[in-house]
């Protein structure tokens, strides 16, 4: 018997040297830190997501296992930007915000939310099998035993702690051991990219992420410092000529009607398209929908309710939606509901300013190329662009590829037996915006949407209608916000107006340029000049009066030609004459001794010149012409036929 006591205590001595031997060798409990693959940013973006940082967590003693502490360990753990956190903030609350941290990658039934607090929550039950501490798991406990399921906390909620910075105060992290990773994934960050801005070089501004752990325990964090975006511009604008399709302003004049049955009649259907307005992505997947789509596809209407198809698989890329994770079955937590989702999807904007008075504008409801997977639909918003998903009911109709004053829309609209749904604009101050949300898109291509402008009105000269000016328009991202922080009410996405007004149309004031190629004073010779106003016609077209005014070009008997002059106002219907030598009507003074060429600026439409040259007497020379009229040819006049043309 004393035999087998030595060789006993004997063993218990080996085993327990190579326990502690063991022990020795047991790696410590450490992460390593990456960003996955930090995605690109908008640059006009206050509250664009980031990527998420993971951490890879090994070694250690694991909570409950020989050697290991008795319960799993509290840690706090916070990631710094460079930027503002601009994560959204849970009402009722002053610091709890949507920035979760999931340990294990959850699967979405198995995810139980926890709002971090001082003190944190805490995991019991926890079996010896390190991989399952944060999965559901039998317990059995009480007399007789009863066996249950336990779902620990696996998601928390983290808490704003400053302008630049996140903290999820006392998470219970359980080393893993030697035989598991344990992961840790911070997702739904949002960052303020327009505070960065667009770098100035060929390297590409970075968002970047600090990351610490500390508290009963510190954990050693190899690569605390990750890139989780790139920022880029997200979006430019242009207005699209009616003629060519190029960039560039639409010239329209006061004195012919543009679409003048819409103006007085908005249920009328034969309005033709007058420019395009035209978004392009920066990179692809610049536009989102609200959320995914519960299509098998990745694209269609967005849906604006907590049933809308969750986004809850960690590590998922969800590239063509404004929202990041959440999960509708959550029940714990801080304001559950509000976590991850956005407000709307990505909006288009723009802003027209100084439209002349006695304009109306019309827009149309969808994009020109409107299909489920490229799609975007006119809403009803706020100026601002802010506001729920409310489209826009149509007005009436309009046709591309039709002619108007200036030519034929460009290609975006050129069928012409096709009709798009339009509603107006309304215009307050020579001010309005129309705001399109997008509805469908492909991160697969690097996208452009165009839709329709319709400038309508009726010819009034008489009452200056429409009102002489330049029209422009500012196309941005919506909502646009001052708000660059976090927020609880803030519209989520929400952006910064980078927009710069670019002429859209111009009303130009009717006028008629003409040139009498050769006058002269010299040489015992005098001109005779008239001007006939001949907007009074039989064809009751609107009737318009102005003055001319005079330019001389040449020499006065070798001196300098005689400054311009502007006569009085010629009536419709009148005319104004007079002679180099001795001038005549309407205030027109004589030029005696000029020689050389006229060009006269009459302000109305239909203006006619005729020049006669004589010899002083009348005794042996004379010769008469045609003035020539400068302007292209003008608009159909009497409705069966095309008007003056340059001719002599």
């Amino acid at each position: 018997m004393l035999a087998f006591r030595k060789v006993f205590l004997a063993l218990a001595l080996v085993t327990l040297t190579m326990a502690v031997a063991s022990a020795q060798n047991v790696p410590a409990f450490q992460c390593v830190a990456n960003a996955g693959v930090p995605p690109i940013v908008r640059a006009e973006g206050l509250a664009e997501l980031v990527g998420d940082i993971v951490l890879n967590c090994t070694g250690g003693y694991a909570a409950g296992t020989t050697l290991g502490p008795t319960s799993i360990p509290q840690i706090n753990v916070q990631i710094f930007l460079n930027t503002n956190v601009t994560s959204k903030r849970m009402s009722g609350s002053d610091t709890y915000n949507e920035a979760l941290l999931m340990i294990d990658e959850p699967r979405p039934a198995e995810q139980s939310l926890c709002n971090t607090s001082t003190g944190g929550c805490t995991v019991s039950n926890y079996p010896v099998d390190p991989a399952l501490v944060y999965k559901p798991h039998p317990v059995t406990s009480g007399t007789p035993p009863v066996t249950s399921t336990y779902s620990p906390n696996n998601v928390f909620q983290g808490r704003r702690q400053g302008e630049n910075s996140v903290v999820w105060l006392g998470v219970p992290i359980d080393a893993p051991g030697t035989t598991f990773t344990r992961i840790v994934r911070i997702t739904n960050v949002r960052a303020n990219a327009n505070q960065l801005g667009v770098s100035s070089t060929l390297v590409p501004t970075q968002i970047v992420a600090f990351i610490s752990a500390t508290g009963t325990t510190s954990i050693p964090i190899n690569n605390p410092q990750q890139t989780v975006a790139w920022i880029q511009t997200g979006v430019s604008f242009s207005v699209r000529n009616i003629v060519d399709d190029a960039s560039g302003n639409t010239p329209l004049v006061q004195c012919i009607s543009e679409n003048k049955d819409l103006y007085t009649d908005t249920t009328k259907t034969n309005a033709c398209m007058t420019l395009g307005l035209r978004f392009a992505e920066g990179f692809a997947s610049s536009f989102k929908t609200a959320f995914i789509s519960p299509n098998s596809a990745g694209y269609g209407s967005p849906t604006y309710s907590s049933n809308s198809q969750d986004q809850s698989i960690p590590g998922q890329i969800w590239t063509n939606s404004e929202s990041g994770f959440f999960n509708s079955a959550w029940t714990g937590g801080q304001n559950p509901t509000e976590i991850g989702r956005a407000t709307q999807g990505t909006r288009l904007r723009v802003a027209f300013n100084n439209v002349p008075a006695g304009i109306r504008l019309f827009v149309t409801l969808t994009n020109s190329d409107y299909a489920s997977n490229k799609a975007a639909v006119l809403v009803n918003t706020a100026a601002d662009g802010s506001g729920g998903y409310a489209p826009t009911t149509k007005l009436t109709t309009a046709k591309g590829g039709c002619a108007n004053q200036y030519g034929t829309i460009g290609a975006q609209f050129n069928t012409a037996d096709t009709k798009w749904d339009i509603a107006e604009v309304p215009i307050f101050g020579g001010a309005g915006t129309a705001v399109w949300e997008v509805t469908g898109t492909n991160s697969l291509s690097v996208e452009t949407f165009n839709f329709g402008l319709v400038v309508s009105y009726a010819a009034n000269t008489t009452n200056n209608l429409p009102a002489v000016g330049q029209a422009t328009a500012a196309g941005s991202f919506a909502p646009i916000s001052t708000v660059t922080g976090a927020s609880v009410s803030a519209p989520v996405p929400r952006f910064a107006d980078t927009s710069s007004a670019r002429s859209a149309f111009s009303i130009a004031q009717c006028v008629t340029n003409i040139l009498f190629p050769w006058v002269t004073n010299q040489g015992g010779f005098d001109t005779g000049l008239v001007i006939s106003n001949t907007s009074k016609d039989p064809w009751g077209n609107a009737v318009q009066a102005g003055t001319c005014t005079i330019n001389y070009y040449g020499d006065t008997n070798g001196g300098a030609a005689p400054p311009a002059q502007t006569s009085a106002v010629v009536p419709a219907g009148d005319y104004v004459a007079w002679s180099l030598y001795s001038g005549g009507k309407l205030g027109v003074v004589a030029t005696p001794g000029f020689q050389g060429y006229v060009i006269a600026q009459c302000k109305f439409q239909y203006g006619h010149g005729y020049a006669f040259i004589s010899d002083l007497g009348l005794s042996k020379y004379t010769a008469g012409y045609l003035a020539l009229i400068m302007d292209k040819a003008l608009s159909n006049r009497s409705g069966t036929s095309t008007s003056e043309v340059l001719g002599n």
